[in-house]
């Protein structure tokens, strides 16, 4: 019985170094080092190399993501005011 193995995605998703993931972020190095330091970021190492997934880093930016304040949530439910 033979089993074809499928080729990880993420494998083949582009990985970023870490110069590149502080361009994209438009921050500093020193910044995204501190993040990998911190585990607040999902990194890969290639032998000394550190990576970072494309994926990784939309995930980050999404996590950080602040929804907008409405005029709804700014006003304080009444209940019960006669």
């Amino acid at each position: 019985m033979t089993t074809k193995t499928t080729p990880d995605t993420r494998l083949a998703e582009q990985l970023l170094s870490v110069e590149a993931a502080a361009d994209r972020l438009d921050t500093t190095v020193r910044f995204i080092r501190r993040l990998i330091a911190e585990r607040r970021i999902e990194f890969v190492k290639v032998g000394r190399h550190v990576r970072i997934a494309e994926s990784a880093l939309a995930a980050f930016i999404e996590a950080g993501k602040v929804p907008p304040l409405t005029a709804a949530s700014l006003r304080p439910k009444l209940k019960g005011v006669a």
